[in-house]
């Protein structure tokens, strides 16, 4: 599940690390399409650190290939190992015309999401304010309907296995703890009555 920046940009990989001495990297995949997306001539923007010597700049696609069922790519002007390791880690954005665009499965822009209901076991229990990017993975930040402090739902299918924007919800099944407080282990409430007890006994 992937989710993209508002207006008309769509996530489709991140650059895993340089690969041989000419200038190739390999692809973290975001895109159910890659041959498609990694055309020659292709330009991304990119999502790296303000520090980078890539920071605010674009990629060309020069070539796309498979190597040993791994998808590789090369950009223009970078041409060494080098070169090629100063760009790792870079996530990958490609302009998407949302008019009329296939959207990709399980790939939304920020805008279908912000704002949806977050229902668990049949139940609102939030509203979703913004997404955080990350490399890792994103994030959905959820105002809950009880409590002030924004819950970090990772947005991946083992914990929200429906994404629906026309219904105005998505369906979550958060692991214990996620969305409330975990009671104490049987074992911590006991040692704590007895700590409790050998003081008052002091």
């Amino acid at each position: 599940m992937t989710a993209g920046p508002p207006r008309t940009q769509l996530r489709v990989g991140r650059l895993v690390k340089a690969h041989g001495l000419k200038g190739a990297l390999k692809l973290e995949l975001y895109t159910d399409d890659p041959d498609g997306r990694f055309v020659p001539g292709a330009v991304f923007t990119l999502q790296v650190p303000e520090s980078s010597p890539w920071h605010g700049k674009t990629v060309t696609v020069r070539e796309f290939r498979w190597m040993n069922s791994h998808p590789v790519v090369f950009f223009e002007d970078i041409e060494d190992r080098e070169s090629a390791d100063s760009i790792v880690r870079a996530i990958l954005w490609i302009d998407q015309d949302v008019s009329g665009a296939v959207v990709e499965e399980d790939a939304w822009y920020d805008h279908q999401l912000v704002g949806l209901e977050v229902i668990r076991d049949g139940v609102r229990v939030g509203r979703i304010i913004r997404v955080d990017h990350l490399p890792a993975q994103d994030l959905l930040i959820v105002a809950p309907d009880a409590g002030d402090s924004e819950i970090l739902v990772p947005f991946v299918a083992a914990i929200v296995p429906e994404v629906n924007p026309l219904a105005g919800h998505i369906v979550v099944t958060p692991p214990p703890g996620l969305f409330e407080e975990l009671p104490a282990e049987p074992d911590e409430a006991s040692a704590s009555a007895d700590e409790t007890e050998a003081n008052s006994e002091g």
